[in-house]
C-alpha cells in the first residue's frame, strides 16, 4: 500500500510533461518567427536584386 501512496505523491512526471509542453510552445514560436523573418528578408533581397538589374539595364524600370 505504501507504494501506491508514494506513486500518488510523486509529481516529477507531471513536471517533466509541463517542461516538455513549454519547450514545444517555445519551439513553435521560434519556427513561426524564423519563417516570418525569412520571408521578409527574401522580399528585401528580391527588391535589391530588381534595383541592381534596373541599374545594369540602363533603362527605366
Amino acid at each position: 500500500m505504501s507504494i501506491f501512496k508514494r506513486f500518488r505523491k510523486d509529481k516529477s512526471g507531471a513536471t517533466a510533461i509541463e517542461y516538455g509542453l513549454i519547450a514545444a510552445l517555445i519551439s513553435v514560436a521560434l519556427i513561426g518567427g524564423a519563417s516570418t523573418l525569412g520571408n521578409a528578408i527574401s522580399t528585401q533581397f528580391d527588391h535589391v536584386s530588381q534595383k541592381l538589374n534596373c541599374s545594369n539595364a540602363k533603362d527605366k524600370c
